[in-house]
């Protein structure tokens, strides 16, 4: 008896396991390194480098003295640093991570956006929502993603994870 309990255990927590690594890879990876996270998130979410293929993020450190209408510019060992985080770990780079792969395959190759928010995947997805609920003071912008994905730190996007300042579960 106390085999097949056991055995129920193990096969309960595998079953478990399971469906908690396929939420996970539903996301994108999230962001962990320590100094990219430092650096940027000082001023902003710390957006993990699964959001956008190579090519934005290396046109996008390639001008932090523009970086949207703020100088966020680095010391150049610093950039270096954080750039090769972003490319070894930039969307094309994930394909096991179903958000980074069709982010990265909404974005044409003759393209570059700095800007998740100008992706066609993400346009796509964020359509339906009122302008209101994106401009109050509680959002902001859509680029402020942590303020209606809960668990948008962890690289986790889905629907069921979504509470809309002044509005709430959203659901598509």
């Amino acid at each position: 008896m106390k085999k097949l309990i056991l055995i129920s255990l193990l096969v309960a927590g595998s079953l478990y396991a399971g469906i908690f690594d396929s939420r996970e890879k539903r996301g994108v990876a999230p962001a962990t390194d320590e100094f990219y996270i430092k650096e940027c998130a000082s001023c902003h979410f710390a957006y993990q480098p699964g959001l956008l293929p190579e090519r934005s993020w290396v046109k996008l450190m390639g001008n932090l003295k523009d970086h949207f209408e703020t100088d966020a510019s680095l010391e150049r060992e610093d950039n270096k640093k954080i750039l090769k985080y972003l490319v070894d770990n930039s969307a094309e780079k994930f394909t096991n991570y179903k958000r980074s792969k069709k982010i990265n395959k909404s974005i044409r190759s003759d393209e570059a956006p700095i800007a998740v928010t100008d992706t066609r995947y993400f346009i796509k997805e964020h359509r339906g929502i009122r302008k209101d609920l994106i401009t109050q003071k509680e959002v902001k912008s859509l680029a402020n993603c942590k303020a209606c994905h809960t668990t948008a730190e962890k690289g986790l996007y889905g629907e069921r994870d979504i509470n809309i300042p002044n509005y709430g579960r959203w659901d598509d």
